[in-house]
């Protein structure tokens, strides 16, 4: 766990400066508020995203959205009631006729991952802070309770924050808990999921499909459509040409099989970067690939209703007959599966690794949900309307795009004619609906001063004449009252 123990750390850093944009090339129309997360709970981290906020590597940033030239939609899909389209279905199909058979195919399209960005670009000239705040005197975070929200009670339902935190252990997850058809232990795992998933959606059907170890094409006496998992397990023989085994490993440098993938890993994404995004060799080095993919604020966490796994960042990793040919990296939050990256070998492009990966994240999901109910939503970064490559995240439905002023979530459907009148919009169709967590008392928000926490309060009192209200106002309105209570700004 980090050294912070159960409480967010981060820095602001504002955003009053434009930088290039990687979607239309704009050379200063992109925008965005940002900070630096020194450390952060999954919860916290899952409330910052279902207000638009994401990371990359520690660097977490918000889009301001009626400014930056090209607005960015958090986007989710419901893992539960998602089925594969006629493009999806192809796209698995094409993969297991190359693992079964060696079937390459010759076009070179994918409309999954291929398109998403690193966001580098929001952190030009962004380095880690020079203190290191996270060296609190806990003998003095005892100050904490002047504030109400002290981390120590059950909050209320959307925010559910810290009884489960408290209770949190280092956890190291078993490679092989992703879902793989090669191994008989997930398709196990799929016959629970299956019930459960089907016993709401379907009416359990299709149990048979996976309750034999080979994935035979039996289906039993069913009228029902065939699943995302049957699609993913479908005419693969026992004894394919090719072997594809999916490993889930924690980002982690004490974790041996982390460790041991490490370099290899790394010159996959460099190849990936140079190949389909045009780096240079400079910019997508072993530290840049430390910096942006291996660095996480995320503590790993688990929890009694959470799943096997625990919480925390993950590289899902693709291994074909030995060799790691993607790598999918993953964020697990109370609530979702969230998709960081992916990167993959140029030499595969033509088995559109961007969006079978994006497929099994999907399956994952609903797998991880069998153990962990309230986690159901499949996150995909953001949707970008005006940039038509970036459209294909709207493919996975049923889907919802987040409203950036009430932060409520809006059927992708009823978006789509707003966003092509305009590429800002609020979501929302309800003019009287607002931000049910917006700033309501700014003496209320938690700083680190000192290694000490308090509220902005008690910190104003001893920093006469601070002149950072103005700040620590526009950052605690853009995480809300919420996380404005629970997670700490350090203040020099």
């Amino acid at each position: 766990m980090a050294a912070g123990g159960s409480l967010s750390i981060v820095e602001y850093f504002g955003g009053d400066d434009g930088y290039r944009c990687g979607y239309c090339k704009h050379e200063n129309g992109n925008f965005s508020h940002g900070m630096w997360s020194h450390t952060m709970t999954v919860q916290d981290y899952q409330d910052l995203i279902d207000r638009g906020w994401r990371r990359s590597g520690k660097y977490v940033y918000k889009p301001i959205m009626n400014k930056t030239c090209c607005p960015q939609y958090t986007i989710r899909c419901h893992a539960l009631n998602f089925h594969p389209s006629k493009t999806h279905k192809k796209t698995l199909k094409k993969v297991n006729r190359f693992l079964s058979k060696g079937e390459m195919p010759v076009e070179k399209h994918d409309e999954g991952h291929e398109g998403e960005l690193m966001d580098s670009v929001h952190e030009e000239g962004v380095q880690p802070p020079p203190q290191d705040p996270l060296k609190i005197d806990h003998s003095e975070v005892q100050d904490i309770s002047t504030s109400p929200d002290t981390d120590t009670t059950n909050s209320a339902a959307p925010t559910s924050p810290r009884d489960d935190a408290e209770k949190t252990t280092n956890v190291t997850p078993k490679p092989g808990k992703g879902a793989d058809p090669n191994r008989p232990l997930c398709r196990k795992a799929k016959d629970l999921r299956k019930e459960r998933r089907l016993q709401k959606e379907q009416q359990k059907q299709q149990e048979a499909v996976s309750s034999s170890v080979n994935p035979a094409p039996s289906k039993s006496a069913s009228n029902q459509p065939k699943s995302l998992e049957g699609f993913i397990t479908e005419s693969l023989p026992s004894d394919p040409l090719h072997r594809l085994e999916v490993r889930l490993v924690p980002v982690s440098f004490e974790d041996p099989d982390f460790l041991a993938s490490y370099e290899e890993s790394a010159a996959l994404y460099a190849r990936y970067q140079m190949t389909v995004h045009g780096d240079a060799p400079y910019e997508c080095g072993e530290s840049q690939f430390k910096r942006f993919l291996c660095d996480s604020p995320l503590e790993a966490e688990t929890a009694p209703d959470g799943p096997d796994v625990g919480y925390g960042s993950f590289h899902q990793q693709y291994w074909l007959d030995g060799t790691i040919v993607a790598v999918g990296v993953l964020d697990i939050l109370p609530s979702c599966v969230s998709s960081v990256y992916l990167y993959y070998h140029p030499d595969f492009s033509s088995l559109s690794l961007g969006t079978y990966s994006a497929l099994r994240e999907i399956a994952f999901t609903r797998q991880l949900q069998q153990q962990s109910p309230k986690l159901s939503y499949y996150y995909l970064g953001f949707y970008v309307h005006s940039c038509p490559k970036m459209r294909y995240k709207g493919q996975y439905r049923p889907s919802d795009l987040l409203c950036p002023e009430t932060y409520t979530w809006v059927p992708i459907e009823r978006c789509i004619p707003r966003l092509d009148i305009s590429a800002y919009s609020r979501l929302n169709e309800n003019a009287q609906a607002g931000d049910a967590r917006a700033l309501k008392e700014l003496s209320r928000v938690l700083v680190l001063h000192r290694r000490t926490v308090m509220p902005y309060a008690a910190y104003a009192r001893k920093r006469k004449g601070s002149n950072d209200e103005k700040e620590v106002e526009q950052y605690a309105s853009l995480v809300g009252q919420t996380c404005a209570e629970r997670i700490l700004l350090y203040r020099a």
